[in-house]
């Protein structure tokens, strides 16, 4: 490589069109077209080798990084093994040793720019204080979430689960209530309310029966009722059960604890 030893040279040397490739050494030897190319080579490797300085300095501070975890391949997956990593990280969410937030996000956007292998599907509600991904601790492409109020098992919401089931290939479908669902807790008052608010109400009703009226079973109930209209009212659903790859549950999300307890 051909460095300038002009007195105002680029420091870096020779990875700039100013300076490098304007020498008179090599800018009558190349075609404009060589020079870009060259030009731009050389600044990748002047950002690749930045990169790697500064992964370098994090690592000789004593900053943790982790390599970005590959979606989990769900062809070797069973239902009680994709059921098994939510609730494995569940538990790191607890004890606050979660990995998915060391992962390198660029990476992982880069690795799921043409597909996704998501192993799991979770009906939750629209609540903000329920991150799905977060209280689970998996990263970007490793669960199908699908949210809506009160974690209703609407028509779009199955047609929704159905494609995460047949042509994403998920193993594992959980609804996820929750403590202190405000849906629960309008549907067992019934109040009047502005909009189509109410329209939540018809499909939380059963629970709030089945439970007379307490809010936490009726929040459990609602879960189980909608993990079971699901299995009952999807043909792709209950097929993917009938041939051993796809497992349903209700579970319930304690808001104080942050953990996610299995129901039924």
């Amino acid at each position: 490589m051909i460095v300038s030893t002009r007195p105002d040279a680029n420091p870096l040397g020779c990875l700039c069109q100013e300076h490098c490739l304007g020498h008179p050494e090599t800018s009558d030897s190349l075609s404009k077209s060589e020079r870009n190319a060259l030009y731009l080579s050389r600044r990748g490797l002047l950002r690749s080798g930045m990169a790697a300085g500064a992964a370098g300095l994090l690592l000789g501070a004593g900053v943790e990084m982790a390599a970005p975890r590959t979606a989990l391949a769900q062809s070797t997956m069973s239902p009680d093994e994709a059921l098994q990593a939510l609730m494995d990280g569940n538990q790191r969410f607890i004890s606050r040793k979660m990995t998915s937030d060391k992962e390198d996000l660029a990476i992982l956007q880069a690795n799921t720019v043409d597909k996704q292998e998501p192993f799991a599907s979770v009906l939750s509600c629209a609540d903000s204080r329920v991150p799905v991904e977060l209280l689970f601790d998996q990263s970007i492409g490793h669960v199908f979430v699908n949210r809506v109020a009160g974690n209703i098992a609407t028509s779009e919401i199955i047609g929704s689960i159905e494609y995460g089931v047949a042509v994403l290939g998920t193993r594992v479908l959980m609804v996820l209530g929750h403590s202190s669902c405000g849906a629960a807790k309008a549907a067992i008052t019934a109040k009047a309310v502005p909009g189509q608010i109410s329209s939540l109400y018809r499909y939380i009703r059963p629970a709030v029966d089945a439970a007379g009226g307490d809010l936490v079973k009726t929040i459990q109930a609602n879960a189980e009722i909608q993990a079971r209209l699901l299995k009952e009212s999807s043909p792709v659903i209950a097929e993917a059960i009938k041939g051993g790859k796809l497992k349903v549950v209700a579970a319930y999300y304690d808001l104080a604890s942050g953990k996610v307890a299995l129901l039924g």
